[in-house]
């Protein structure tokens, strides 16, 4: 994706579309969720791990998944067949190097799932604010990423000081799936790296949000981009980080995204690609056939994903209980499907992306 496809130069401000609901139910979410965790503080109550478990699952598992096959539908349906081979050869590569890279060294392969998590909450975050309120606060690419950087490392820095026990447990299962006990040398450390990260978390954010200001364009795009700011880091240092990234990701990224889409939908180009002629068929059987082909086709690749990595796994829970060790199994999952979302669907996408605005 050029420069100019993410220019901060949205300054015919989208702002808008009027009412674009779908940005405007995810603030909605986070807010009201933030809000009944902070009444549940006050009066003492306390979620157990089980059920921060549950709704982690249902969160990710049955909101989430549908949206990640969508928009990689929706970025390649309409593109040559050639280009779609090279984008499910790149994705399975990616997949593959990833389930390696967890069962040989899994202390690295949790490292690299935590920056999955931030580049993709981070920079997809900036082009949707591309999209609904422009960005002409962000001036240049380095602007740009430090925007990205701060809202997405808020998914992770935030909850590592914030709930550091909680975090700590649930990084030590997924990297028992593969290594039992492999994350005790490392372990000590996070004394250490919890206050460091805390502080250059806060260092960028502040950053982030000044220059912003200083390089404010006259639009409401900084003043938006700061209240979204402070509302992420709110909300994951209030909600149990098990319930916040399993809500953040369907009620905020994906519903954002959506938002995204429903901002520049008129203008997205048409490209006449190879599922084109079945999905605007005039006979509603074809196009429901390539439909339900096509969502087959990514059920049984996801499947076969999972499938590969319980294989692979030397202990699939963790030594967790039930729930908690499905957590951290499906953290494992998704990160090494995210990863080659954000590489291949993005960033080696350079024509269009799954983040495409005009």
């Amino acid at each position: 994706m050029s420069l100019g496809n993410y220019q901060w130069s949205v300054l015919d401000v989208r702002s808008g579309w009027p009412g674009n609901r779908p940005i405007e139910a995810s603030r909605t979410a986070l807010v009201a969720i933030a809000i009944g965790f902070l009444a549940l503080r006050a009066f003492g109550v306390e979620l157990g791990l089980t059920l921060q478990a549950a709704i982690y699952l249902f969160g990710m598992v049955a909101l989430n998944l549908p949206h990640g096959g969508y928009e990689h539908f929706n970025n390649i349906r309409q593109r040559g067949l050639t280009f779609q081979w090279r984008y499910v050869v790149g994705y399975l590569a990616l997949v593959a190097g990833f389930v390696g890279l967890f069962a040989l060294a899994p202390v690295a392969g949790l490292a690299l799932a935590i920056l999955v998590a931030v580049l993709k909450g981070g920079y997809g975050g900036v082009h949707v604010m591309d999209a609904e309120t422009g960005s002409g606060h962000l001036r240049t690419p380095i602007q740009r990423h430090l925007a990205a950087f701060v809202r997405g490392g808020v998914v992770m820095a935030v909850p590592i000081v914030a709930w550091p026990g909680t975090f700590e447990t649930f990084s030590a299962y997924m990297v028992n799936i593969f290594q039992p006990g492999g994350l005790e040398a490392v372990g000590r450390y996070f004394a250490i790296t919890r206050p460091l990260i805390g502080l250059g978390f806060a260092t960028l954010a502040i950053a982030h949000v000044g220059l912003g200001y200083v390089r404010r364009d006259g639009t409401r795009s900084w003043l938006v981009d700061a209240g979204e700011t402070a509302l992420l880091i709110v909300f994951f240092a209030v909600v149990p980080v098990v319930v916040a990234v399993g809500l953040y990701f369907p009620l905020w990224y994906s519903m954002r995204q959506v938002g995204r889409h429903v901002a520049i939908e008129d203008d997205v180009p048409e490209q006449g690609g190879v599922l084109t002629p079945f999905l605007e068929s005039d006979d509603p059987r074809v196009i429901a056939l390539t439909a339900w082909g096509v969502l087959i086709a990514g059920s049984i690749a996801t499947v076969g994903v999972v499938g590969t990595i319980f294989l692979v796994a030397n202990d699939p829970l963790g030594g967790a209980p039930l729930l908690p060790g499905a957590v951290a199994f499906w953290s494992i999952s998704i990160s090494i499907i995210a990863l080659p979302h954000v590489v291949v669907g993005s960033f080696m996408d350079r024509e269009r992306g799954i983040w495409y605005v005009p």
